[in-house]
């Protein structure tokens, strides 16, 4: 397919989202099986194109004074894609299965328009309705952290030091270029260029031995910052596939104990396999019962609770950016409830001087230090560690990392625009010894 042909692809599935109000993988899903003639690298290069897209939806509708799927796709070639009309038009020009040519509106438009008088919330292209949070945490910078929140992800990599060491996997990666990362003494970057495809990971012979985990560095760190040491007896309250389960083993060089659990089984089925890859020997999974005693020989008995918590996800909007456009305020109320409920479980599970790390990779202060100062309340027997100090576990990056990152009164946040990482907050919580 000509690369003309691929925007009109990508302007025909962008319709497809807005006229059905599906998920745009699902939508992709069904344009690849109805038009087999496109190859791998069309349906990577249209896949982008719509996610880029709806990254910059908010901002493209106003650059071009409409929001179409035409409008959509045309303002973010030159908002995310960087490129000048006449680029655009070359793409758009009516010739073969292109678009048709831009007329005169869109010649203007995409010329001379500007970004100058748009509300913050189109400026950080988020929903609107999400201006008063994100003013309450970041102010003024509210539209710049979103417009960061926005831009494409790299590919981040955690090296499994169970099986080796950074520069080992430096070395047998060394065809996708990966570059240390900035923060994590165990990460890689691979940094993408916009449209290209994801490098097939889950086939390089580093992954299938278990040297390393696809993990964003902001992840990577929420671990770290746990600080699991290891002979430590460690649960992982909100497992799930095991990404953070497998950082915490590596952390604990597999001594003492880590419980891995989740209240859907099904989210822990890719746990097995990746343990088994990981060369992990010091994780028991227990699957949730109905009546929830999976864990009841363990109260009191935890040195450390990670709460991977349940959350609205907005701090992982740069890998899934239809999911913003998705996310309703209901889900909001929904997920704080969660919250609330998985922290008073915590709480009886660890022991006098143990502690809860708990973390979302959200930005939303409903959900991070609103629930630590309503836990505290509700569990006076615990306080919260200076985020000063959780930063330490990071060692010599800890000083650095403590000025980009935003430290409140009750932890760590992280974002894009900060940390260069996904939005994560961290906070740990100690009880009375």
């Amino acid at each position: 397919m000509t690369p003309g042909a691929r925007l009109a692809a990508a302007i025909e599935i962008a319709a497809d989202i807005a006229a059905r109000r599906r998920p745009a993988a699902d939508t992709l899903k069904d344009w690849g099986l109805s038009h087999r003639f496109a190859g791998s690298g069309d349906r990577a290069a249209i896949a982008g194109l719509v996610y880029d897209a709806l990254r910059r939806k908010a901002s493209s509708a106003w650059l071009m004074g409409n929001d179409s799927p035409r409008a959509m796709l045309l303002g973010m070639l030159v908002r995310e894609r960087g490129l000048d009309v006449e680029a655009v038009a070359t793409l758009a020009n009516g010739q073969g299965h292109a678009p048709q040519m831009l007329n005169d509106d869109e010649r203007a438009r995409l010329a001379s328009a500007t970004m100058d008088d748009a509300p913050a919330h189109v400026r950080g292209d988020y929903p609107e309705w999400l201006d008063p949070y994100l003013a309450r945490v970041f102010g003024d910078e509210r539209a710049e952290e979103g417009e960061a929140l926005a831009s494409r992800a790299p590919l981040d990599l955690r090296v499994n030091r169970l099986k080796g060491m950074r520069e080992d996997a430096l070395r047998v990666l060394s065809d996708l270029a990966p570059e240390p990362t900035r923060w994590s003494p165990d990460g890689l970057r691979i940094k993408l260029a916009a449209g290209a495809k994801n490098p097939a990971i889950h086939a390089e012979h580093a992954y299938i031995k278990g040297l390393v985990e696809i993990q964003d560095e902001g992840s990577q760190l929420a671990a770290l910052l746990a600080s699991a040491k290891p002979g430590e007896q460690v649960i992982d309250l909100c497992a799930g596939g095991g990404g953070k389960t497998l950082a915490l083993a590596a952390a604990m060089e597999n001594k003492g104990q880590i419980y891995a659990t989740d209240d859907d089984k099904r989210r822990l089925a890719p746990i097995h396999p990746r343990l088994e890859r990981s060369g992990a020997r010091n994780v028991q999974v227990r699957p949730p019962k109905s009546v929830g005693t999976e864990l009841d020989d363990l109260a009191g008995r935890a040195d450390l609770v990670l709460i991977d918590a349940p959350c609205t996800g907005i701090g992982a909007w740069r890998r899934n950016p239809d999911a913003k456009w998705r996310v309703r305020p209901g889900a909001l109320e929904v997920r704080t409830k969660e919250q609330a409920a998985v922290l008073d479980r915590a709480a009886g599970l660890v022991r006098p001087g143990g502690r809860i790390a708990y973390i979302t990779c959200s930005v939303l202060d409903e959900e991070n230090g609103a629930q630590v100062r309503d836990f505290v309340t509700r569990h006076p027997e615990f306080s919260i560690d200076a985020p000063v100090a959780a930063a330490n576990a990071l060692g010599e990056r800890a000083y650095l990392f403590r000025h980009a990152a935003l430290l409140t009164d009750e932890g760590v946040l992280m974002t894009p625009r900060r940390t260069d990482t996904d939005g994560f907050f961290v906070a740990i919580l100690r009880r009375a010894a």
